[in-house]
């Protein structure tokens, strides 16, 4: 017998359909990861793999945007989809100051105690200054270490102001204000791009590379995985853009 009580997909308990997406996204990390170890190594062919590593992750990224936008249009989603992004993005957070968290421990362990235990070895490294900025003793080029003021300030400043700008907008998308919401992602989406690129001539321009010591490599992991977050926020930033000016 039917119910003569309407069903909403608001009383639904809304279950996604599996999804190829997730794998085509691993594969995508692999192949640009695969790539730059070769780039390292000066193998001709990593550019090549690494270019369609950034291939395969674009797919990935208009595939899995599109269903997420179709399955939303479409009405599927309730507030149990809300609080599940919700908490799928609070972990994703959470997995982020962890990651952040164990690559700054590792700045800081070689700084404040590998260093200065390698300065009292002097049968095994004679003539060793356990200073820092410091590339360790096994370097033997001489290195121009990044200062903080110049580019870093200016782009610490300009991820400050991103972060005014977005929560700007989500002031207005809570008022129902879509121009501000537009001006707000807009502005956010710019300050990220000229985050971009003053960090590639701030490689351009350092006087060290990825292989300078423990130095370079610290360096070069914690800045380059924070441009790429910086990179994937402001393609994400820039879908959403796109919706609120399709009038979603």
């Amino acid at each position: 017998m039917q119910s003569s009580t309407a069903v909403t997909t608001h009383d639904r308990y809304y279950v996604p359909a599996p999804s190829i997406w997730p794998i085509v996204g691993s594969v995508a990390l692999l192949t640009l990861a695969a790539g730059f170890v070769l780039l390292l190594q000066k193998v001709s062919a990593g550019a090549y793999i690494m270019g369609l590593g950034g291939i395969i992750l674009a797919v990935m990224l208009v595939g899995w945007f599109g269903n997420v936008i179709r399955e939303n249009v479409a009405g599927l989603f309730n507030d149990q989809v809300d609080l599940s992004y919700r908490w799928g993005m609070g972990w994703f957070i959470f997995s982020e100051v962890m990651f952040f968290g164990a690559l700054f421990s590792a700045l800081f362990y070689s700084r404040f105690w590998t260093i200065p235990v390698l300065g009292h070895t002097p049968l095994l490294w004679p003539g060793f200054i356990p200073d820092w900025p410091n590339a360790g003793p096994a370097a033997k080029e001489a290195f121009q270490p990044m200062h903080a003021w110049g580019i870093p300030a200016i782009n610490t400043l300009i991820l400050l102001s991103s972060g005014a700008t977005v929560t700007w907008a989500h002031w207005g998308l809570k008022r129902n204000n879509r121009m501000q919401v537009k001006i707000g992602l807009a502005l956010t989406i710019l300050l990220g791009v000229v985050f971009l690129f003053l960090q590639a001539h701030e490689y351009m321009s350092a006087g060290f590379t990825l292989k300078t010591g423990i130095y370079g490599a610290t360096f070069y992991i914690l800045t380059g995985f924070h441009g790429a977050h910086v990179t994937l926020g402001a393609i994400m930033l820039s879908v959403i853009l796109g919706r609120v000016m399709a009038g979603h």
